[in-house]
């Protein structure tokens, strides 16, 4: 047996050297015996590894020939773009538009600023997170992609892994050039919590007499924990009460989360993350351009230590005011293996050095990212020191706080632009918006290495490294 299937496809599998093909019931025989009696286990699998190859699977690329060996020294992976709409608010600026626009928009901005003629003839595949998908349509992915303009015949998924959902379709797009299966792939997220429908979950069975129930999909398919049956917000008042964070501490984040993306938005420094949106006018409305967050300038400083806990009402800590809020955008990075940019010309923006993930009890999601982000840490060859900045997700501030206290990480190096509770949190979008984010401060601070991670509900985590150029 010389091939062993890794998919349905036959353009993905592994290939045993042809020197394992001749006289192969006594090569095996053979090598049977002499792993009995020669060798012990490391010496087993090294003795494997010598004689597997993983074919060129790229899409432009159908060469059997070219082979690479599978070993620790992959390929350096590039970003060369990262693009991201502003944050609409809850039934806000980008509510008329749905997620694929919101995707495609985000998409053709990011290829247009790598400014290459040949860069979509190039793209092998497009990644994207989406968490809620009801009502968007089939094959999102694909139609964030073909609005855009990408040729039909590339590949698209689409990827769920709640609110990492926009950093796991980056990962996997690494994985994907790092084992020369891709060259160039698109990658990120996209969400419109404001345009995700209600459920009538008995209507197609038909309904009796009496009053019936409509489910807000939202709520059900991207904000309840599925094995506890409770909000998110109850796990963050969990975390809340296991690492000792008052409300006035929260508070006093979320506050401080909002100054800096008014200081970040005043001095225009998501200018070249953000790409301006024109919103068609109506006969009682012109048209508008969206160039900034709509949560940003919400803030009502004195109001917001006030605010009632919104999930645990007796001795809650977690209100609207210091936990992220509901939002549409996307946010999409293009990658390329080095060898690649270099061919073609394209400027590499940074490298992304490592990236893991985590997971634990569901319930305590909210500090996963406090696991991956050493493992992360691990895979790159980096130790916590040498980190200039890092993004973590403020799906609640409590999330923040609480990770930095067990990383022992001061706030001076995180979220320094402000983060989900003054900007949004559109979920399949925050992964590869917080990586877009970072970049943005790497680049005004003057930072080399950076680390952004995000947890997601189901008790996990995602976690990427990466060094600016």
């Amino acid at each position: 047996m010389n091939k062993v299937s890794t998919s349905s496809s036959s353009s993905s599998f592994i290939n045993i050297n042809s020197n394992c093909n001749d006289n192969q019931n006594n090569n095996n025989n053979n090598l049977n015996n002499s792993i009995v009696n020669n060798y012990n286990y490391i010496d087993r699998v090294q003795n494997i590894c010598n004689h597997i190859e993983v074919e060129n699977c790229s899409s432009n690329n159908n060469n059997n020939s070219n082979r690479k060996m599978i070993s620790n020294n992959f390929e350096r992976v590039a970003i060369v773009s990262y693009v991201r709409t502003p944050m609409g608010g809850f039934n806000g600026s980008l509510a008329s538009l749905s997620a694929t626009e919101l995707a495609s928009i985000a998409i053709r901005k990011a290829i247009e600023n790598v400014n290459h003629p040949k860069l979509v003839e190039s793209i092998d595949e497009v990644l994207l997170g989406n968490v809620l998908s009801a009502n968007v349509g089939q094959a999102p992915a694909t139609q964030a992609a073909l609005g855009a303009g990408i040729p039909d015949s590339v590949p698209c998924t689409a990827v769920n892994k709640v609110c990492a959902s926009g950093m796991k379709a980056v990962m996997l797009g690494v994985n994907l050039i790092q084992t020369d299966c891709a060259k160039v792939i698109v990658a990120g997220g996209f969400e419109s919590m404001s345009n995700v429908p209600y459920y009538l979950t008995s209507a197609r069975n038909g309904y009796r007499m009496g009053h019936q129930q409509m489910i807000d999909g939202m709520i059900k398919d991207g904000l309840t924990d599925p094995f506890g049956n409770f909000h998110m917000g109850l796990a963050a008042e969990r975390c809340s009460k296991d690492y000792s964070i008052s409300k006035q501490e929260q508070d006093e984040y979320a506050l401080n989360s909002y100054r800096r993306a008014q200081e970040a938005t005043k001095n225009g420094w998501f200018n070249e993350e953000i790409v301006p949106i024109t919103i068609p006018g109506t006969k009682a409305k012109p048209a508008t351009v969206v160039s900034t967050d709509d949560e940003v300038s919400n803030a009502n400083f004195e109001k917001l230590g006030n605010l009632q806990p919104s999930f645990q009402k007796e001795n809650g800590t977690v209100t609207a005011g210091n936990a992220s809020t509901i939002s549409d955008g996307a946010s999409i990075l293009i990658l390329m293996s080095e060898s690649k940019a270099k061919e073609m010309g394209v400027p590499v923006i940074a490298y992304i050095l490592g990236m893991a993930d985590a997971a634990q009890e569901p319930i305590q999601f909210t500090t996963a990212p406090a696991l991956a982000i050493p493992k992360a840490l691990s895979k790159a060859g980096i130790s916590q020191d040498q980190v200039d900045y890092y993004e973590i997700n403020e799906a609640f501030s409590v999330v923040a706080l609480a990770n930095m206290k067990k990383l022992n990480i001061p706030h001076s190096k995180i979220n320094v632009f402000g983060g989900a509770v003054s900007m949004g949190h559109p979920l399949g979008s925050s992964g590869s918006r917080i990586i877009c984010t970072l970049l943005s401060v790497l680049k005004q601070r003057g930072g080399k290495i950076g680390v952004a991670s995000i947890c997601n509900g189901g008790g996990g985590a995602s976690a990427i490294v990466i060094s600016r150029e």
